[in-house]
Parts: C-alpha cells; sequence; structure tokens
C-alpha cells in the first residue's frame, strides 16, 4: 500500500503576516511551518500504511523550502516529492492542482489523502480538482476512514451526522480536522528525517508549461489592497419588556426575516 500526502508549508500563523508590496500577495520567503490540517492527512496515512505500507509526502513551495516538509517526515513518512519554481508564484487553486496531480501521477499511488482546505487560501477545491485531473473517485470531509479489499471505506462528516462511502482503490480522500490525533515527532524522528530521500522537481520536471501555472495561468491580476474595515461599536437594547420587538425590527431591516 502506497499512499501519497499533500502538504503545504505555510507562513506560521503565530506570527503577523506581511505582504509583498509588489505583487499585494502574502509574502513566503520566511521560514514555513507545516500546516496544522495536513498533519492528520499525514497521521492517517501512517496509521493505515501500517508497517507494512509507504507513505511519500508530495509538496509545492517556493525557494525549496523544507522545513514543514522535514517535520512531516519526522512523523513517520518514508519520503517526499518537493516541487518548487519561480514560474509557480501567483498559481490559483487550479494551477496548484495541476502541478500536484502531476507530481502524484509520478508516485503511482494507491490512495491520496489531503486536508478539506488549507490553513492560509481556504479554497477547499484543490483536493477534488487534483480528483478530477488524475481520474480517480473522490470522497470529501472523512471523519473515518479505514481499507480493506481494494476499497477504501469512509465516514463523511455531514451537518446531520456521517454518510458510509466506499469506493474502489486508487482514490483521493480529502479529512476533517479531528480525523485522528497526530503524534509528535520524536527525537529518533527527527534524527532520521534528514536521511530520508527527497525528491525536488520543477515544473520542466513534470511537463508543464509556465502557461499553465504562475500569474498567466490563473488569468489573474490583485489591482488593490487596503486594511480591513475597523468594527463599529454595537447596539445595546435594554429590555423593557419590548427587546424581542426590537430584535425583530432590527432583523427585518436587515433583511434577515
Amino acid at each position: 500500500m502506497k499512499i501519497a500526502v499533500c502538504v503545504k508549508q505555510i507562513p506560521d500563523p503565530a506570527d503577523p503576516g506581511e505582504l509583498d508590496l509588489e505583487t499585494k500577495t502574502l509574502k513566503r520567503d520566511v521560514k514555513l511551518i507545516l500546516d496544522e490540517s495536513d498533519s492528520y492527512g499525514v497521521e492517517m496515512a501512517l496509521q493505515l500504511a501500517g508497517d507494512e505500507g509507504e507513505v511519500v509526502l508530495v509538496s509545492m513551495v517556493p525557494g525549496n523550502e523544507r522545513n514543514g516538509l522535514n517535520n512531516a517526515l519526522a512523523m513517520g513518512a518514508d519520503s517526499a516529492v518537493l516541487v518548487s519554481d519561480d514560474a509557480l508564484a501567483g498559481s490559483d487553486a487550479l494551477g496548484t492542482a495541476k502541478v500536484l496531480a502531476a507530481a502524484i501521477r509520478r508516485v503511482e499511488p494507491d490512495l491520496v489523502l489531503a486536508a478539506t482546505e488549507s490553513s492560509d487560501g481556504y479554497t477547499g477545491t484543490v483536493p477534488e480538482q487534483i480528483a478530477e485531473l488524475l481520474e480517480l473517485p473522490s470522497v470529501t470531509f472523512a471523519k473515518e476512514v479505514s481499507i480493506a479489499d481494494g476499497a477504501v471505506s469512509v465516514k463523511r462528516q455531514t451537518e446531520e451526522g456521517y454518510d458510509e462511502v466506499s469506493c474502489p482503490l486508487p482514490a483521493l480522500v480529502s479529512v476533517t480536522a479531528g480525523v485522528v490525533e497526530p503524534r509528535y515527532p520524536s527525537f529518533k524522528g527527527i534524527m532520521a528525517a534528514k536521511s530520508k530521500p527527497v525528491e525536488e522537481l520543477t515544473i520542466a520536471d513534470l511537463g508543464i508549461d509556465s502557461s499553465q501555472v504562475g500569474w498567466s495561468g490563473g488569468g489573474q491580476e490583485i489591482t488593490s489592497i487596503e486594511p480591513a474595515p475597523a468594527r463599529e461599536a454595537g447596539e445595546v437594547v435594554e429590555d423593557e419588556g419590548d427587546g424581542h420587538e426590537r430584535i425583530i425590527a432590527f432583523l427585518e431591516e436587515l433583511k434577515v426575516i
């Protein structure tokens, strides 16, 4: 069983982010960490693979940054594929999916795991786009995953509980936070991560033309940025017996009801 896990390395959310005033995008030339959302996918893969399987990380990042990747390797993943290319700057969700799909195709996994969405992008579309590009069945919002008899079975989280879904392998499954409890890397794991193989690739290695990714591939431009408006003070309603009526009138004014 070979499992590929999509992992994203992001600026530390605990540190105030900075914008590149030229591109009007988040600066990523800083020390990056493993997106917490992806740690659940890594842990899930390790549990499903067991001692006999193989877990391969797939990451797209600027500057061949490996700090976050090393953390996932220290958790127990066997190897990684790292895609880094200056042409990728400004890539949108679909451009990112094209790159990750091409890298995953090289790995030839039995199962692909990904987070539902990243902590810095929040599009929630990349896993499904990867599945479409790879022509794989996709199951989203997994809160429990198991594999048996060449199929993956998932308890898919819904607003009312969960659905039980099963599909043949290979497949792609996006997991929710809390699907498992990610382990902390041990000292032995941290030391072992330094010698684990990491294949570094460019878009040329993946057969992707620069016009398909980056700013040109996304066909988008950020024209301006400005601070979010300050939150205004709310209205205090003192209940003098007609509080419910005033609340209803306020909601009607907002056209909520």
